[in-house]
């Protein structure tokens, strides 16, 4: 495994979450990317996925949105995770695995997951929102500016579509904090 390239992932990642130009501000790396690569490797071994992949494609999956590109960061990223990737020397290959994951991370658009790599980002990505419902309400209400019934119904929504997109085993991980969550936003 690779854990040089891994842990400069993290750096990359950690350096552009810092940036003033990030919209989501340090807490997406500290509430967001750390807890989506916890899961994500996490499930990797269990499933017995390539943990390298899995690791890379986890910190990068949300580089294109921290970069400014909300809309379309799925496929933007998997670009941004190309250059640096290249840059890097990492095999083509590999590279090609971990824009999957990327490309394939998002739930609300229904893109094929090929691989069960792609298959732990996008449970992971997932996963991680039940971890830090205060960052999402921090997100609705200080960043999107909604008021309190609107912040509710927005992370409500959030953490239900999350949880309707996760596999089996990534529901049955979750459930307890989903339940918990659905109970606390009623």
């Amino acid at each position: 495994m690779n854990t040089e390239l891994i842990e400069l992932a993290r750096k990359y990642v950690e350096e552009e979450c810092k940036k003033e130009s990030n919209f989501f501000g340090i807490s997406a790396y500290n509430y967001h990317f750390v807890s989506t690569v916890r899961y994500a490797r996490q499930l990797a071994r269990e499933a017995g996925a390539n943990e390298e992949i899995v690791a890379i494609a986890a910190w990068l999956h949300d580089i294109g949105s921290i970069m400014g590109d909300y809309e379309n960061h799925h496929t933007s990223g998997a670009e941004i995770a190309e250059r640096f990737l290249a840059g890097q020397g990492y095999p083509k290959d590999k590279t090609e695995a971990v824009k999957h994951c990327i490309i394939a991370h998002r739930g609300s658009k229904d893109i094929p997951r090929k691989t069960v790599e792609a298959e732990c980002i996008a449970n992971a990505d997932a996963m991680s929102h039940f971890d830090n419902i205060g960052s999402l309400f921090n997100l609705a209400l200080v960043t999107r500016k909604l008021e309190t019934e609107e912040a509710v119904k927005f992370v409500r929504g959030k953490l239900d579509r999350s949880y309707k997109k996760l596999t089996l085993r990534a529901k049955i991980i979750i459930k307890p904090k989903y339940e918990a969550a659905m109970l606390l936003l009623k």
